[in-house]
């Protein structure tokens, strides 16, 4: 795991046009570039060079994978991985045969398919029943027992009455009808034709008899389905090999257009440029070399001959921080040679769940989800995510231990005081049992809070200053409100706080240092208007007027001073939330055992305490989570992470790249 982005090296490359096709294949096996268009580059270059034309038609093979794929899902087929032996033995693509062997599959399997569809819509239907039925809503429902008339087949009014509901007959030799009460027209209008007759003495058993039939009917439809759902696993199954290889051929031909769309050509020879991480240079280089057979040319450019906002950023990060990785992604890409937040982000994260989430035995419960389903998702690759999707099941791997070192911390054990807390006992705190200690309030733990919130933001800083440094931004590294004169402000801001705090919010410090500090921030804030004007004049060679400079120097000044005193006061206080989800975590349990005293017998004890952890752990966990994250992003990311970066996309054998 590197602690910044990765260096990035462009290469450009000439082969001759018949090792082109080898060169794609080999690309893709290493799947390690980021491929640009030559007209980006140069575009008086691009002029005389051919783009890339295509005979293979997108749509097409883009109809017949996604055909393929849901066949194989049906027959429970995992999409294969492309190994480099697959390549060298793979056919070129063939669309007639590839749509012939779809088609012959799809006719052998719609009849199936029809009687699941027409299985299906039953179901849907007598489920819906049944539910009026269980919620005892029987007013939508229209329940019916009678004979047909004489002459008449009960089986045909049956058939009538199909796409409708039921008609069944009854223990006693009569028919029951159940349908919904807004087909009642339709179904009147069928057993007018069949000369029907009610019963009204039998209206007492009709509604115990109609749950029977609905159960009965969902029942052998839902075995019904399962076996069609075998059938067509099996019918499939039996063309596993034909599909995969079917799969893998669609997919190359997709990936090498993509590749090939990236091209431009000469007469003879094919040109393609692209970004790869500097640790692969020299990989990539040698596999283009062995493809074309030596016969190519290859340049190098680096990373400084080019703008900065023009390299896509590649984050290298340990991979069993996948989970964090994400949250950074979700919020945006990097800049390029910026520092890589995922490990800061772990860390925060981590921390702020531990302290509003701190219970071992309820930690424990987090960590053994998210093993029970992690391990459940890796026996059942094709399973869609469900509440607990792959992703929660893998931060849980984190925030169930993290709980549990809270916990170890603050004495919780599901709510109790089992054993003696390493640090505090928080809930002796919080109930206002707490007599010895450094923590003997609640306003400790706020202040608590508020220091790490304090460390958290000046971590951001400090970082964004290295960032700035990097980049070589000078002047917002010294005049930035998240820049070093916005630090020095915010420094004596907690001194001055801590002070006025500490003398019972009756005096300010009188240390010169400190209003000297001050006004160095608001003298820089002040002057920041006039050097930027200077840097940009250079720049441009264009001056402003004086008075244009003076007034938007005060405004901007104006508008510095309130943004920086309010926005890092209230981002500093924004961290006693992590306090207050603590606090209320404790107050939860407190709550759930004080009921649970008041029952006076074991068994309500030990119910109400299970109850209260269960729905303690539902919501004080998703709330501790949320908020964690929400941390991160508007009171950390917001220091030095911009999200500005181009992603780092290399194309490969597994990428999920998309022909359109």
């Amino acid at each position: 795991m590197s602690l910044f982005t990765q260096k990035m090296r462009m290469l450009t490359a000439v082969v001759l046009d018949g090792q082109s096709d080898a060169v794609v294949k080999a690309l893709l096996e290493e799947g390690v570039m980021d491929f640009v268009h030559i007209s980006e580059l140069d575009k008086e270059q691009a002029g005389r060079l051919n783009a890339h034309k295509t005979s293979m038609n997108k749509s097409l093979v883009a109809d017949l994978r996604s055909r393929c794929e849901n066949l194989m899902k049906q027959g429970r087929i995992p999409l294969p991985s492309i190994t480099k032996n697959d390549l060298a033995k793979m056919e070129a693509f063939d669309g007639q045969a590839a749509r012939s062997l779809l088609d012959s599959l799809s006719d052998s399997l719609s009849s199936r398919r029809e009687e699941q569809r027409s299985i299906s819509q039953k179901l849907l239907s007598f489920q819906e029943m049944a539910g009026y039925i269980e919620e005892k809503k029987t007013d939508y429902l229209d329940i019916r027992h009678g004979d047909v008339g004489e002459g008449r087949k009960g089986e045909d009014l049956a058939l009538r009455l199909a796409q409708y509901g039921i008609l069944e007959k009854d223990g006693r030799g009569h028919y029951i009808s159940i349908s919904l009460k807004r087909d009642a027209s339709a179904v009147n209008d069928a057993m007018d034709k069949f000369a029907w007759s009610e019963k009204p003495e039998e209206a007492n058993a009709s509604l115990s008899a109609a749950t029977a039939i609905l159960k009965e009917r969902i029942g052998s439809l839902q075995k019904r389905s399962d076996e069609i759902a075998a059938e067509v696993e099996a019918e499939v199954g039996r063309h596993a090999d034909e599909l995969r290889k079917l799969w893998m051929t669609l997919r190359v031909s997709e990936l090498s257009e993509h590749v090939e769309s990236y091209f431009s050509y000469t007469r003879n020879t094919t040109l393609f440029s692209g970004w790869v991480p500097s640790s692969k240079a020299q990989e990539v280089e040698s596999v283009i070399y062995e493809a074309a057979k030596g016969r190519c040319i290859i340049e190098w450019t680096e990373d400084s001959e080019v703008e900065r906002d023009k390299i896509p950023t590649s984050v290298s990060s340990a991979k069993v921080l996948a989970p964090f990785e994400r949250m950074v992604k979700n919020y945006g890409t990097p800049e390029y040679g910026s520092i890589n937040p995922t490990p800061f982000t772990t860390v925060a994260y981590i921390i702020m769940f531990a302290l509003m989430f701190a219970d071992v035995g309820q930690g424990l419960v987090l960590l053994l989800i998210g093993i029970i389903g992690g391990h459940w998702y890796k026996s059942h690759p094709m399973a869609k995510d469900g509440l607990i999707s792959r992703y929660l099941c893998s931060l849980l791997m984190f925030l169930g231990p993290a709980s549990m070192v809270g916990g170890v911390l603050f004495g919780s054990y599901f709510g109790f005081n089992w054993l003696p807390a390493l640090w505090f006992n928080y809930h002796a705190v919080v109930n206002g049992n707490a007599t010895a200690g450094l923590v003997t309030d609640i306003f400790d733990i706020l202040g608590i809070t508020i220091k790490f919130g304090i460390a958290v933001i000046s971590l951001g800083l400090v970082l964004n200053w290295i960032n700035l440094i990097r980049k070589r931004r000078y002047l917002e590294l010294v005049f930035d409100k998240n820049g070093l004169v916005g630090g020095l402000i915010y420094a004596m801001g907690i001194w001055a706080c801590y002070h006025f705090v500490g003398s019972g919010c009756q005096s300010f410090p009188s240390n010169p240092v400190l209003y000297a500090g001050l006004g160095v921030g608001l003298l820089l804030l002040l002057v920041k208007g006039p050097v930027y004007a200077v840097h940009k004049a250079r720049l441009s060679g264009h001056k402003e007027k004086v008075g244009t400079v003076v007034m938007d120097t005060i405004m901007d000044f104006l508008v510095q001073v309130l943004e920086i005193f309010s926005g890092f006061l209230s981002n500093t206080l924004s961290f006693m939330r992590v306090a207050g989800l603590g606090i209320a975590h404790v107050s939860l349990m407190t709550a759930f055992e004080q009921i649970a005293e008041m029952t006076g017998s074991i068994v309500p004890y030990v119910l109400i305490m299970v109850i209260g952890n269960v729905l303690v752990i539902a919501l004080e966990g998703l709330s501790a989570g949320i908020q964690s994250l929400r941390l991160n992003y508007y009171e950390f990311f917001t220091r030095y992470f911009t999200g500005r970066g181009i992603a780092y996309e290399p194309v490969g054998l597994k990428s999920r790249i998309v022909i359109d």
